[in-house]
């Protein structure tokens, strides 16, 4: 057995809940002190984090890239262990998950100066990312659902991080939907257990056709069920409104990872139930495959209408995040190796892209108190770095070559065209490109405003100084937006032949 898998999970995890566990010990035991008291606290709490939260990124891409590895850690009955294994697809996520992961924890370092109770937020800041990288490591159905619910509860306080009215009823709102969606895939597992020779990740699926024979009927709906329920996670319609509910109360690094790394466990649990356990051949040309098609183009050109018409900028970029994910879903939905190539490098590359989107939002924020798009004017003349940073993945997210976004975005039309899917095969490539022209009509103003801002929104004329510690995490992950697009050929060769392994 390998417990070199074990360590990413276990090192944040339990550094994450001692400082939970300090953190409310310290409300028990509160007193008064002195600001040079509390700055060494903070330091002390900042240190720890980081070198937490860097050597357990360095064990997971350390585990993720020496080789197969797999380890079963208990059973959960005699014949369900909850088993991790190293795959190809699970090394895909970890990596940007990681990568994300710590250019996010540096820039809280600053950000939550002004939302305060940072240790309880950077406690939950590693819990959540132990239970991701256990996420990715699943070797199975039922421990990627122990985790996937468990990510879930940990998440969830990080959105009602500032206890107001508000956040609170944000919170309640993501965990009902999320819970939902979990026990609609729960309800598919029951199911599966019955007719598959076991629930270990199989590329190509572990579907037992004779007992799946009279029973095909019930097996769509069971499927069918598992992907509106995961869907909510990833922002799919009908599941999608707690996105744009908890984006603008919870902190802007919660905000960033929830929409660049925590919707896109809906994106994984996907892939894991079509390719790796029913198998594309058993839901290609089914009702199954015409419904998850038809919702995730409707959810793309819908969110990316609300965005449009969206006026806070944080609720903008959430329904963006809406309209994006459902591109990965198309992409899978096709059940095409150039279908699933295009959903996984949009899947890496809106990570980035996203996620420096937000923390652009956040730094307006923390900065200056703008949270809305039409008080942005001028704040280029303020924020040049910072502007700067934003277009280049603004540009990326709307597919303007040579940049990340064009690449996916290329081929997720081309896996449409190539696909035998009767009118979806032109259909999504006309909505793709309706929900493209969107996205620069509700990126793009932020950037002209900024930089143009016109005689009647001159800039204030008061200019702090852009902290280093927010600006270069952003610009680190807007860089990798531009140099994915750039140089993109090993990371389409990877997702290439995963994609060829699953069908």
């Amino acid at each position: 057995m390998d417990y070199l898998l074990l360590l990413p999970v276990f090192l944040p995890s339990l550094a994450g809940l001692y400082m939970l566990a300090a953190s409310f010990w310290g409300h028990v035991t509160a007193g008064s002190l002195e600001k040079q008291q509390e700055e060494g606290k903070r330091k002390r709490i900042h240190l720890l984090t980081a070198v937490v939260l860097v050597c357990s990124a360095i064990l997971a891409l350390c585990a993720a890239w020496s080789g197969d590895r797999s380890v079963t850690l208990f059973y959960l009955m005699k014949d369900i262990p909850v088993y991790f294994h190293v795959d190809g697809v699970g090394r895909l996520f970890v990596t940007f998950v990681s990568i994300v992961w710590v250019a996010v924890g540096f820039y809280s370092f600053v950000y939550m100066e002004h939302e305060g109770e940072e240790e309880r937020f950077f406690g939950l800041y590693l819990l959540v990312y132990g239970i991701l990288v256990a996420l990715d490591f699943a070797g199975n159905l039922v421990t990627m659902y122990l985790f996937y619910e468990l990510m879930t509860l940990a998440s969830m306080p990080m959105v009602l991080h500032n206890g107001s009215k508000e956040a609170i009823m944000a919170a309640l709102k993501y965990l009902f939907y999320s819970m939902c969606g979990a026990y609609l895939g729960l309800f598919g597992i029951f199911f599966l257990y019955q007719h598959c020779t076991t629930l270990t990740f199989t590329a190509g699926g572990t579907l037992n056709a004779a007992l799946a024979a009279g029973n095909r009927g019930i097996l769509l709906a069971a499927v069918c069920a598992m992907l509106i329920g995961f869907g909510a996670k990833a922002g799919m319609f009908p599941l999608h409104a707690w996105l744009p509910t908890a984006h603008p109360v919870a902190p802007s690094p919660a905000s960033a990872v929830l929409s660049g790394i925590i919707v896109k466990s809906g994106v994984l649990a996907m892939i894991r139930v079509v390719y790796y356990i029913v198998g594309p051949d058993f839901l290609r040309g089914t009702w199954v495959q015409t419904v998850w098609m038809s919702l995730s183009l409707l959810t793309v050109f819908m969110g990316s209408l609300l965005a449009f018409r969206e006026p806070v900028f944080k609720k903008r970029l959430a329904y963006s995040t809406v309209s994006q994910i459902s591109y990965i879903l198309f992409g899978l939905s096709l059940l095409t190796a150039g279908g699933v190539e295009g959903a996984l490098l949009h899947t890496v590359y809106h990570a980035f892209i996203k996620s420096a989107l937000f923390l652009t939002a956040g730094a307006f924020i923390f900065q200056y108190g703008k949270t809305r798009v039409e008080e942005l004017g001028g704040i280029g003349k303020q924020m040049p770095k910072t502007l700067l940073s934003y277009t280049f993945a603004a540009l990326a997210l709307i597919g303007i070559p040579p940049a990340s976004g064009f690449i996916s975005k290329w081929c997720l039309a081309q896996g449409a065209l190539g696909a035998d899917v009767g009118m979806f095969r032109w259909l999504g490539p006309v909505v793709l490109l309706i929900s493209a022209l969107l996205t620069a009509g509700y990126l793009l103003p932020v950037t002209m405003k900024g930089f143009f801002p016109g005689k009647d929104a001159a800039a204030e004329s008061s200019v702090r100084k852009e902290r280093l510690g927010m600006w270069l995490p952003l610009a680190v992950l807007a860089g990798l937006s531009l140099l994915l697009g750039v140089f993109p050929n090993s990371l389409i060769s990877y997702v290439s032949r995963i994609a060829g392994t699953l069908m």
